[in-house]
């Protein structure tokens, strides 16, 4: 058994997630995970980063999406994102290169909005 298959039940490392497979609610693939965002002050996932579209990561654009939007998959060993693809094609995203300002509690605020998600803070 995986680690990833251990998710629900157990701890696992952040490296064991990255890289996994994305895929929307009707099981199509949308991306993998590239990072997972902790906040250093409660020690909660804050947030899952995951590339959407591009080929071979030319034209890849990142998505900072709230956790609590993914549902773990532990059959095909893979997240499944509660949002429609629609909604993702059309979401605020970022390149490698250009980050948003995790700490902005703006950003933070408007990015949660967007999703559909009360902060995790509070």
């Amino acid at each position: 058994m995986s680690q990833l298959a251990l998710f629900s039940n157990c701890p696992v490392k952040a490296s064991s997630i990255i890289g996994t497979k994305v895929v929307d609610t009707a099981g199509e693939g949308l991306g993998n995970i590239k990072e997972i965002v902790i906040d250093p002050r409660t020690g909660r996932v804050a947030y899952v980063v995951m590339a959407f579209g591009g080929f071979l990561h030319m034209g890849e654009k990142l998505f900072a999406i709230p956790f609590s939007s993914f549902a773990f998959d532990e059959a095909n060993s893979q997240y499944s994102l509660k949002v429609p693809k629609e909604r993702l094609e059309k979401a605020p995203g970022f390149d490698s290169d250009h980050w948003p300002s995790m700490s902005d509690e703006q950003w933070n605020r408007d990015l949660h909005t967007y999703y559909g998600y009360a902060p995790y803070w509070e």
